[in-house]
């Protein structure tokens, strides 16, 4: 495991985030944050709600503007990219937002055809055939592509969200709380498709999550975001031997002991 400040610019990193300062009017969110995504791996962003963890993905594929800082996406540096010029890394990541942000009046194959309308070439036919694939990759049933995002459960909706977000097959993904609101049955679901996702497409993903289970069973490293800064960054077994507050607050409350106990049980 390495602390923030032995942490140089990695220039094989896949996102590579240095001195990232963000602020709304004198809300400080981010102070110097600065972090790495390596290759092929399970990242997870973690923290206390209202901590700046989905500011900081949306800073990253360039929702926000921070005040200060570089950010490095696949080598290139992404802040002050004009619309045009992001739009080939764009292509590179897919993105599922929270609530999923899915079309309510366009079906599960309309949401997902539509990515592939706007940024390639390809016949109605084939985006049909795309889309399809997609949804399958995703545990769907064939029948859930007719279907609109209100005739699905929240478990289904995030899978139809996955779909769209893996349609350009892309090399990076980026999921914000891709286990909110659902049962435990569901989300339990949600775990073994990301794992299996990577595993099946090469992904590199990284997720903002509070999903503990999902921590244990999934990610590969995991960074703490609190008071502003990373307060530190390693496996889930690293960062349950650290003493800050904030993070033992993960692994010794009631639910954090419980998660930690049922993954060990699955080793």
């Amino acid at each position: 495991m390495s602390t923030v400040a032995e942490q140089t610019r990695d220039s094989g990193a896949v996102v590579d985030i240095r001195g990232l300062n963000t602020r709304f009017g004198r809300n400080v969110v981010h102070d110097n944050v600065s972090l790495s995504v390596q290759p092929g791996e399970i990242f997870a962003l973690v923290g206390s709600s209202g901590c700046g963890k989905s500011t900081l993905l949306r800073t990253i594929i360039m929702l926000l503007q921070p005040v200060a800082g570089s950010i490095r996406v696949f080598g290139q540096e992404v802040l002050g990219l004009r619309d045009e010029e992001a739009l080939p890394l764009r292509r590179r990541w897919g993105v599922m937002f929270e609530r999923g942000a899915l079309f309510s009046s366009l079906t599960v194959a309309e949401n997902v055809g539509m990515v592939l309308r706007e940024h390639t070439q390809l016949s109605a036919r084939l985006i049909a055939e795309v889309a399809a694939m997609k949804i399958a990759l995703t545990g769907l049933p064939a029948d859930a592509g007719a279907k609109y995002p209100s005739e699905l459960s929240g478990g289904m909706r995030k899978r139809a969200a996955l779909a769209r977000a893996i349609a350009l097959d892309p090399e990076l993904l980026f999921l914000d709380e891709p286990t909110a609101g659902l049962d435990p049955l569901s989300a339990s679901g949600i775990d073994e498709l990301v794992r299996s996702l990577r595993n099946a497409l090469g992904l590199t993903i990284m997720m903002v999550t509070h999903d503990l289970d999902l921590l244990w069973r999934a990610a590969d490293r995991v960074a703490v975001l609190g008071e502003g800064h990373i307060l530190g960054i390693g496996t889930m077994e690293e960062l349950s031997r650290l003493d800050h507050p904030i993070i033992r607050e993960y692994f010794y409350g009631p639910r954090g002991r419980a998660a930690r106990e049922q993954a060990w049980k699955k080793k």
